[in-house]
């Protein structure tokens, strides 16, 4: 992937032309939004062949007039829109910000957990903070904040959260019960998802959820009454606290989307002292979406971009990370990547390491 960075070949118009785009981000983001939002860019895509007028589109979505033609004109310079004698169809592009679960996701979750945040960008890099949280609240990372956020910034968060972590989820089991053992410490594991999963997956399995005293309570909410959720089990705990061991005793410990929350010498801290809880024969299995690791371009673009909210808006200081840098970080911490495996779900790898001998 990296590759594919390493040399400019845009000529000049396109090379202009992505600049202006990003001069115009903002704008461009809101226009597509609210087209989505309303109802307009729906209702062209139904009318199909026939396409809409401006009137029409207006009183098909109850928007005057001027509002839906600004929109229109907008959208169409955008590549969303295209026009013939004064009536408007959906393009490709257009389809796929309606039918596209990623984009609909990032899209949500852009604006309701991260569009004002992120004017405090600048404040967050120089003063290594999550200086754009305080439009939320007075917390020092997003993770306290959890269950006090407004409830459409919670399903944002929770929606995409889920989205880039439960399509992977079948494979990912697979991999985890391949070898026998039953007993799971799932470190980070929220709201119970993967657990639930684990438990339906694996007559045997038990799993401990370890987490922040809020997210276990709401995952204890999400699980009561579930079928298995007798086998799944509770460890609060701060990870962030280096005086905190984690508890042994684990045939696995199961790490998914939750190292990308740290900074470099924090996942070193909690891996060494995972490390410290493993036996000989205990394996940490870690699951991330490593942006060099991708098979196009687009996922690398979406998940640098995801880096940005962990600046702005999450801890200050973590990212979406290369997978070389991660395995940097295992090796630092007294373990080894015993197996590599790419491709898991719609972006992710998972990483399966032991103790050092």
């Amino acid at each position: 992937m990296e590759k594919h960075f390493s040399e400019d070949t845009s000529g000049a118009y396109e090379a202009q032309r992505t600049a202006h785009w990003i001069s115009q981000g903002p704008v461009i983001f809101q226009v597509a939004r609210f087209m989505i939002s309303s109802g307009l860019l729906e209702a062209v895509s139904e009318a199909g062949g026939d396409g809409l007028s401006v009137k029409e589109a207006a009183e098909s979505c109850n928007l005057p007039e001027y509002g839906v033609k600004v929109l229109f004109e907008s959208s169409l310079t955008m590549g969303v829109l295209y026009c013939r004698d004064g009536r408007f169809f959906c393009s490709k592009t257009g389809w796929f910000l309606l039918n596209d679960e990623m984009v609909r996701v990032d899209m949500d979750f852009n604006h309701d957990v991260n569009y004002i945040g992120m004017f405090r960008l600048e404040d967050s890099i120089r003063e290594g903070r999550p200086a754009g949280l305080e439009h939320f609240g007075d917390w020092k990372t997003i993770y306290e904040a959890l269950p006090h956020l407004p409830e459409e910034v919670k399903k944002s968060w929770f929606a995409f959260d889920h989205y880039y972590s439960d399509n992977s989820f079948p494979e990912a089991l697979e991999i985890l019960f391949r070898d026998g053992g039953a007993n799971v410490l799932d470190v980070g594991g929220n709201t119970g998802r993967f657990a639930m999963e684990a438990v339906a997956y694996s007559p045997e399995a038990h799993v401990t959820i370890m987490d922040l005293p809020g997210q276990i309570a709401m995952m204890r909410e999400a699980v009561k009454g579930r079928e298995g959720s007798g086998r799944i089990h509770a460890w609060p705990a701060d990870v962030l606290d280096p005086e905190m061991q984690f508890p042994e005793g684990f045939d696995k410990i199961w790490m998914s989307q939750f190292l990308d929350c740290f900074s470099e010498e924090e996942v070193v801290s909690i891996l060494s002292r995972a490390a410290a809880s493993m036996s000989p024969d205990t394996r940490l299995y870690i699951m991330e979406s490593f942006w060099d690791r991708q098979p196009y371009d687009t996922a690398a673009f979406a998940l640098t971009a995801i880096s940005l909210y962990f600046t702005v808006m999450a801890n200050g200081n973590s990212k979406m990370y290369k997978c070389a840098d991660m395995i940097s970080c295992v090796e630092r911490a007294g373990l080894k990547v015993e197996q590599q495996i790419d491709n898991i779900g719609k972006c992710h790898t998972i990483l399966i390491c032991s103790k050092v001998k």
